[in-house]
């Protein structure tokens, strides 16, 4: 059970491939028609609508730690709420290229713009995963 940012990177490492990490990061928002009920739930933090806002690529050693990560999306000035991971997996012990990952990350945003966001690792602001219904 991966609990947060560290045990994605330990499972990462002892993958029998090299791995790319693919990060989707999204800001919780409340849709313009909410009624009164899902604005008092949203106030509450439940609810609402996770709007991808950046998204990126990266080598495990680009990111070995969350903070790095968190600091360069900082740096977009973009306010994000959760980051969804995902990593896809070399072949003959070649890490998948930048240009490889551009369509599963893609697929990625689209997929978590409808809604699908089942085999992705949630993380908060701290690294820690979350769990999203």
């Amino acid at each position: 059970m991966i609990a947060s940012y560290s045990d994605l990177m330990q499972a990462v490492q002892e993958q029998p491939e090299p791995q790319r990490l693919l990060f989707v990061f999204c800001r919780a928002e409340l849709p313009d028609d909410a009624s009164d009920e899902e604005r008092a739930a949203f106030e509450r933090g439940e609810g609402g609508a996770l709007t991808p806002v950046i998204c990126v690529d990266k080598s495990p050693t680009e990111v070995a730690e969350f903070s790095s990560l968190v600091q360069e999306s900082r740096e977009t000035g973009q306010p994000w709420d959760v980051v969804f991971v995902a990593a896809m997996s070399g072949r003959g012990g070649m890490a998948p290229s930048t240009d490889e990952a551009q369509q599963p990350l893609t697929m990625m945003v689209e997929s978590i713009r409808l809604g699908n966001i089942g085999g992705y690792l949630p993380l908060d602001q701290d690294g820690q995963a979350m769990a999203l219904n």
